[in-house]
């Protein structure tokens, strides 16, 4: 079997290459704008890797024959122009979808995200037909909302594509520590300063609570989607909700309790200040997301995650300081 992973190098790429060449049944082909280059990993030396630009490249030369195409192609970054992640992100997907339909390949699994959901005021675990208008304005809830209305789209217009979309809460692992902390803390947030060790308080905007999930977990659910009769969208996430108590247990500080409102101000003035990376529409989303049920991802893809919510976000936490990452180009410490 012939699976395609376009976005094979980042966070979700490195996982769902795992999961499928775990049992080499299937060979993978990894696309990537950046290959990685010189000596690789068992894993990664197993893929047949191609340089290509989502947002340039005409795709369907790769994909033809392909049994499967994993889209996880995305960039969160530069948050200051909206018009690149754009370029890769919408266009980029629709390019994919195009290359697709164009190339015959019989199925389809693309990322979405919790951040696709609209906003609920509540903590009641929403399924799969819960709306997908984006939690926020921010570009990254509206660029994943958008997706949702291109797979739409695509799913009218090619029926004959068995097309599933997965939604996964906050994916984390130790080997893109190194990444997301570029990602979400800029050059200001230096490895040293996230050791526990020296982080005595940490504010929490009340109320806030959010689902995580383990990328080898995410892994596991691609690569059944990826190889299994299975169509249409799936949440995963991790056991366990975390909360300022679990953010206080992981780090082993002091958790204050601060008004959203007040973080979204600040983080809005630093990114504007080109300080903070992210902007404070991104908290809005975070505070606003629902909690989703896993139970359609447990009965259709008999996926059980072997890691909590907590034990994903401590991957990511004890490796930054660490300086933790792979071989892959976005993942190099």
């Amino acid at each position: 079997m012939k699976v395609v992973v376009i976005g094979a190098s980042g966070n979700l790429g490195s996982a769902a290459i795992r999961a499928l060449t775990a049992d080499g049944a299937a060979r993978v082909v990894g696309v990537a704008r950046r290959a990685p280059s010189g000596p690789r990993s068992s894993v990664h030396g197993s893929v047949e890797w191609h340089e290509a630009d989502v947002s340039t490249v005409d795709l369907a030369p790769i994909v033809e024959g392909a049994d499967a195409v994993v889209h996880l192609a995305w960039k969160f970054q530069p948050t200051h122009r909206p018009e690149e992640t754009w370029a890769t992100n919408a266009v980029g997907t629709r390019r994919v979808l195009d290359a697709v339909a164009r190339a015959g390949v019989p199925a389809l699994v693309c990322a979405s995200s919790v951040a696709a959901y609209s906003p609920v005021d509540h903590d009641d675990p929403v399924d799969e037909t819960w709306a997908t208008d984006g939690a926020s304005a921010a570009a990254y809830c509206r660029e994943k909302a958008y997706v949702e209305r291109a797979l739409d789209a695509f799913a009218c217009h090619h029926p004959e594509v068995r097309l599933v979309r997965v939604r996964p809460a906050f994916v984390f692992q130790r080997s893109a520590a190194s990444e997301q902390r570029r990602i979400f803390g800029g050059p200001l947030l230096r490895p040293a300063f996230a050791d526990r060790r020296r982080i005595p308080m940490v504010p929490v905007p009340a109320g806030m609570r959010f689902q995580a999930v383990h990328a080898g977990d995410v892994g596991r659910a691609l690569a059944a989607a990826a190889t299994t009769e299975v169509a249409g969208a799936y949440n995963l996430a991790g056991p366990g909700i975390i909360r300022r108590e679990e953010v206080g247990e992981l780090l082993g500080a002091r958790t204050v309790e601060v008004p959203p409102g007040l973080v979204r101000h600040g983080l809005d003035a630093a990114w504007n200040a080109r300080i903070a990376p992210v902007p404070g529409s991104l908290l809005e989303a975070v505070m606003q997301l629902p909690l989703m049920s896993t139970a359609r991802a447990g009965l259709e893809l008999d996926w059980r995650p072997r890691h909590t919510a907590m034990e994903a976000l401590e991957a990511v936490v004890s490796g930054i300081p660490e300086k933790a990452g792979s071989e892959l180009p976005p993942l190099r410490p």
